[in-house]
Order: structure tokens, then C-alpha cells, then sequence
């Protein structure tokens, strides 16, 4: 884990609210000049802390207006499998996220799609394309209640 100390922890807040805020205003809100500031956000960066910067779309307003949580269980637990599925969800910009996890079924996927007929059509290709699998089953999304992409930065420890 990279060290991160009280400022870096500061700038990290202030930008998951903002990536787009002006350097100038970072580094005057936490304390900072202009130079210590900006290298420590590239140093962030080239560490992997800080992986991005995007703007955040509603889905909806862009006709993606179902989220589904598809829930997958696998017969088969081979290191090829797993290579298989990587590519597989890689190639399907559909889904948004895919989760190893403990419990009764293996993954869980977040996938974002127009309507009931765009996830049958991402359902029957992931089902043509993954070989070895015990049970697909999908929960739908009936209203999205709290959507948030900033991580609670907990206090230097």
C-alpha cells in the first residue's frame, strides 16, 4: 500500500469531487504552493493511487437506462477459464464491472444497458461466449437510490 500522508489524503478528496479543479486551487485548499502540489498528484498518479480522470455521465440521459447485477456461477475454476472470461468482458463495453466474490455464485457483474432486449442480447452472448457455466441470474435495478465514485479517504492511520 502507498503511503499517503494528511495533504496527499486532502488532495485526493478534493479532486474525486472535482478532477477537473485548477491546480492552483488545490494546492491554495490544502495549504500548499503550486509546485509541491502538482508533484504530488504526478507522483499519485505513476504510483497507480490515482488511475484516471473522467467525466461521469447519466447514464439514463445517454439511453442506458437499466442496470443490471448479473450473477455467475461457473463449473469451471481453471486458470484458461479465468483468461477466457478477462477477454470476454473486456470485449463487452456493456459490462461496467466484474467482481470475483465469496459466497454461492463466483462473479458478479454491474452491466449498463438501454432496455430488457439490450441486456437479453449481452445475457445470450455472454452465455454463447463462456463455456462451463452453472447459472446466470440477474437482479434488475429499479431505481438507483445513491450513486457515488468517490472513495471515503479515511484519515491517515
Amino acid at each position: 500500500m502507498t503511503r499517503l500522508d494528511k495533504l496527499d489524503r486532502q488532495i485526493l478528496r478534493l479532486l474525486q469531487q472535482d478532477g477537473s479543479i485548477p491546480i492552483q486551487q488545490v494546492a491554495d485548499q490544502v495549504g500548499l504552493s503550486v509546485n509541491p502540489c502538482w508533484r504530488r498528484i504526478r507522483r499519485m498518479e505513476a504510483e497507480g493511487v490515482i488511475q484516471g480522470r473522467v467525466a461521469l455521465v447519466d447514464p439514463a440521459k445517454v439511453g442506458l437506462g437499466l442496470t443490471v447485477y448479473v450473477r455467475v456461477k461457473t463449473r469451471e475454476h481453471s486458470a484458461a477459464w479465468a483468461k477466457k472470461l478477462n477477454e470476454v468482458i473486456a470485449a463487452m463495453p456493456e459490462i461496467q464491472e466484474c467482481h470475483r466474490i465469496g459466497g454461492d455464485v463466483d462473479y458478479l457483474l454491474k452491466v449498463v444497458v438501454p432496455d430488457m432486449s439490450g441486456y437479453d442480447r449481452s445475457y445470450k452472448e455472454l452465455i454463447q461466449r463462456l463455456p462451463a457455466l452453472a447459472d446466470v441470474s440477474a437482479l434488475f435495478s429499479m431505481e438507483r437510490l445513491k450513486s457515488v465514485t468517490g472513495l471515503p479517504i479515511p484519515a491517515e492511520s
